[in-house]
């Protein structure tokens, strides 16, 4: 009888996460048309605790949709336009003497935030770029000797430009692990274009941040956060995305599979797909959902299918093909 209550209790909260979620989306669809994908799994690595790696063409609301997700949640905020003369100091912050007490203090500089949207990341050098790995892992920085904690909530939003390559800086395979998604953001269609341009209109001028109140409060985000570590998963789903993750690592299309990391990934970020959808619990479409963005850019293709124009995305497609789902 307790189990059947405690199970009763876990949906209840679930339900409230569940219609915060819609509130945010309905709050975000007065602004951005279409890119419903994309929106949902900007929302499940928000409560999945895991960072963004978001590519697209200019002009596809990357940015905007990144910038106005932000806005939804009451908490710290801060954006940074990477470029090829950014130092490490830019973005971490740097010790400075106090002529007062001629004594050096640390100024923090803006990765110190909540949601921090990084623009442009393959911009700046790799020294800069290799400045976010102990930040976006460990959530902490250590300069000058001092060890300095990131405040809960934090999480790193960072764009790319897959077209304009020249003067970028390609992030490393072991900077791309950090990213629990790697989000890949398309042309709209014509009816979602039809309706960008008339929702411009409409707004006559208005600036679309001013249209979008906050929904979420620090303490409730942390609060959902928590819940989700009790959604459950059964031994049969835990062994389906092992399944999936070992054959990524002897299929002939590929030169470098997934490592433990990536299955800790779809774990967390499938427990959380479950729970903003209202479940306790999680189910084989939850691992779909979240697989192609957690595993495309952890993967690298033989350079012989990347010269006939292979993608990592259909190579998953043939690997979820081939494994049993659990029923």
């Amino acid at each position: 009888m307790e189990s059947n209550d405690l199970n009763f209790e876990n949906r209840i909260d679930l339900e409230k996460l569940k219609n915060a979620v819609t509130e945010i989306k309905a709050e975000l669809g007065k602004i951005i048309v279409g890119q419903e994908n994309f929106i949902d799994l900007l929302i499940v690595a928000l409560f999945a605790d895991g960072h963004v790696l978001i590519e697209g063409v200019p002009g596809v609301a990357k940015t905007i949709t990144a910038k106005l997700l932000a806005k939804t949640i009451d908490t710290g905020f801060s954006r940074l336009q990477f470029t090829p003369d950014l130092m490490p100091s830019d973005v971490l912050g740097t010790s400075v003497l106090n002529m007062k007490t001629s004594e050096f203090e640390f100024r923090e500089g803006p990765i110190f935030s909540n949601l921090v949207l990084i623009d442009e990341i393959n911009r700046a050098p790799a020294k800069t770029q290799a400045a976010l790995f102990e930040v976006m892992e460990e959530r902490q920085i250590s300069i000058d000797g001092h060890t300095y904690n990131m405040k809960p909530p934090f999480m790193v939003l960072a764009t790319q430009n897959p077209i304009d390559q020249e003067g970028t800086y390609a992030l490393p395979e072991a900077q791309l692990d950090r990213f629990l998604f790697k989000i890949d953001v398309g042309y709209p269609n014509l009816d979602e274009e039809i309706l960008i341009i008339k929702t411009h209109q409409d707004r006559k001028g208005t600036l679309p941040q001013t249209l979008i109140s906050a929904l979420l409060s620090e303490a409730d985000l942390l609060n959902y956060k928590n819940k989700i570590f009790e959604v459950l998963v059964e031994e049969k789903i835990i062994k389906y995305i092992a399944q999936i993750i070992t054959k990524t690592r002897n299929h002939p299309h590929l030169y470098l599979g997934g490592s433990p990391r990536a299955s800790i990934a779809i774990l967390n970020a499938s427990k959380a797909h479950a729970a903003i959808n209202g479940r306790d619990f999680v189910i084989p479409e939850d691992i779909k959902k979240v697989l192609y963005p957690v595993l495309r850019h952890r993967l690298i293709l033989t350079p012989e299918r990347e010269m006939e124009g292979m993608t990592t995305d259909k190579v998953i497609e043939m690997i979820v093909q081939s494994v049993e789902v659990p029923r």
